[in-house]
């Protein structure tokens, strides 16, 4: 019954909240993905778990200088998509993070060309 109820409530969380790229499942927004090619974000590797998958504002433009070497995307076009997904974690009163996953994904569809091998 309570699992009825969560489905019918909240799918997108009962199911794992689960994220999509070309019509494939690719990971989940509550857990952190893998990224192994240096040209995505990498989610911070100093949480205790392992799992958190948001990253804060700074790590994340700590990352810009690596990703533009490996693929030549301008520095300006990743710091504005860093900014573009900004959230709080308490409204606008709290710290700023970004979605790991999600800043993966935008660059992934704004440059398929760099991308597609690394995303299946």
């Amino acid at each position: 019954m309570i699992t009825g109820i969560g489905q019918l409530a909240l799918p997108y969380q009962s199911n794992g909240s689960l994220i999509s790229f070309d019509n494939h499942t690719i990971g989940s927004s509550l857990i952190s993905q893998e990224f192994n090619y240096s040209g995505f974000f990498h989610p911070r590797n100093d949480s205790a778990s392992g799992l958190d998958p948001d990253i804060t504002i700074q790590d994340a433009c700590l990352q810009v200088q690596r990703i533009h070497n490996a693929t030549g995307i301008s520095s300006s076009f990743l710091e504005s998509a860093i900014f573009k997904f900004k959230k709080y974690t308490l409204f606008f009163f709290g710290s700023e993070y970004v979605d790991v996953l999600t800043l993966n994904i935008y660059l992934a569809k704004n440059f398929p060309d760099i991308y597609s091998q690394y995303i299946n």
